[in-house]
């Protein structure tokens, strides 16, 4: 079985042509992009080029399709599963759309990415909310910190499942109980575990998941899903809307009819007409996490990360910066040295793509990634530290 499986990673990893020459380590800023992706927007542009048929239901198949594939891979039902432009869409709409009152608090981290912070600040300044800031400890989210902030008029959770910089890995499982004992809204940017991580989003009764594609998912920049669940959409206004956001039945024979129902799933929350070389791009690339699963793509790049660690950790010079808890890894390593930016510019001239993050190394590990690519980024690694340890 694992033979298989190494064979599966093997032939998924023909499809990225960088891996001929560069060791790509960087998929929590953005993925780089398969051939099957190439050719899906390709086709697309031909068929515009050509012209010769109305291709505008194509849209809707293809969107219709990828609500169905996200919804399985993050244990949810179709309906609950919108399309949107990035992580920062689904924010907007939990920010702006849920039924919140002057005076209610909104909890966040202190080491918090920005696109959340900046999305629930803006709610909280129009809408007479306060945002409180959790304290972390070492860098990481610090649950008993939570449990002291939250108060009477504490109503929202936004958090990140997996922290950006340093790759910690929020235990959603916890945070999602305190969240039903105090009655607060649970809401996960899951842009850094999306398709590294399995997630169950009813088994962990997370009320409002966001989720940009242009990452880990290896899809084109802009564009992205969230889930609204069946328990809380109702509840939310739409701080937006299309004409899109009704149900036409397909049917766009008479346009001056303007008490159309809205749908009654998180379609209502999108925006229309749809980016269609984005949504081909997407199929493509989901497809690639459906034929892997996300539960072997995470063995695989935790194994990688294994061998990466073990060298950090028989080094004097070299310093883990990412949590040593199996609870809270994922597929981001952190580690630093007393000139890790130099390093970074060296590795950077090896063809190696890794990026600094808040005084560390950050190394992305993905699907396409193998032993090779671990072993090229230590032998760099044991170079500079000869010469500079």
């Amino acid at each position: 079985m694992r033979q298989n499986n190494a064979d599966m990673f093997q032939v998924v990893r023909a499809l990225f042509p960088h891996t001929k020459n560069v060791v790509y380590f960087n998929s929590a800023s953005y993925g780089p992009f398969s051939t099957a992706l190439q050719e899906a927007i390709y086709n697309n542009i031909r068929i515009r080029m050509a012209a010769d048929y109305d291709d505008s239901h194509d849209a809707f198949t293809t969107q219709e399709q990828l609500r169905s594939d996200y919804a399985q891979l993050i244990g949810a039902h179709k309906r609950e599963i919108g399309i949107g432009l990035n992580t920062s869409f689904g924010l907007n709409i939990a920010a702006f759309g849920l039924p919140l009152q002057q005076g209610d608090e909104i909890l966040v981290s202190d080491i918090e990415f920005p696109a959340l912070v900046y999305t629930f600040r803006a709610a909280a300044e129009r809408q007479g909310l306060k945002l409180q800031f959790v304290p972390s400890r070492n860098r990481f989210f610090d649950i008993d910190e939570l449990q002291k902030k939250i108060s009477p008029r504490s109503k929202v959770l936004a958090i990140s499942w997996v922290q950006f910089f340093n790759g910690y890995k929020n235990d959603l499982h916890t945070l999602s109980k305190i969240c039903r004992e105090h009655d607060l809204y649970f809401v996960v940017d899951g842009i850094q575990g999306m398709g590294v991580e399995p997630i169950d989003v009813h088994k962990l009764g997370i009320d409002i998941f966001a989720s940009g594609c242009q990452k880990w998912m290896l899809s084109p920049q802009g564009c992205g899903f969230f889930y609204l669940s069946d328990r809380i959409r109702n509840q939310i206004s739409p701080p937006f809307m299309s004409w899109l956001g009704t149900d036409w039945n397909m049917k766009f024979s008479n346009l001056f009819k303007y008490d159309q129902p809205y749908f009654d799933s998180a379609r209502r929350f999108e925006l229309g007409y749809y980016a269609v070389l984005n949504l081909m791009g997407m199929k493509a690339s989901v497809e690639l996490f459906k034929q892997l699963g996300i539960h072997n793509i995470q063995q695989h790049n935790y194994q990688l990360i294994d061998r990466l660690t073990a060298y950090l950790d028989d080094s004097s010079y070299y310093t883990i910066t990412s949590s040593r808890d199996h609870k809270h890894r994922s597929s981001i390593i952190t580690f630093t040295c007393p000139d890790y930016r130099p390093l970074q510019k060296k590795l950077l001239a090896e063809k190696i793509i890794v990026v600094p993050r808040e005084g560390s190394i950050r190394v992305s590990v993905h699907f396409f990634n193998n032993d090779v690519d671990i072993e090229r980024l230590i032998h760099v690694l044991k170079e500079w530290e000869r010469k500079h340890g």
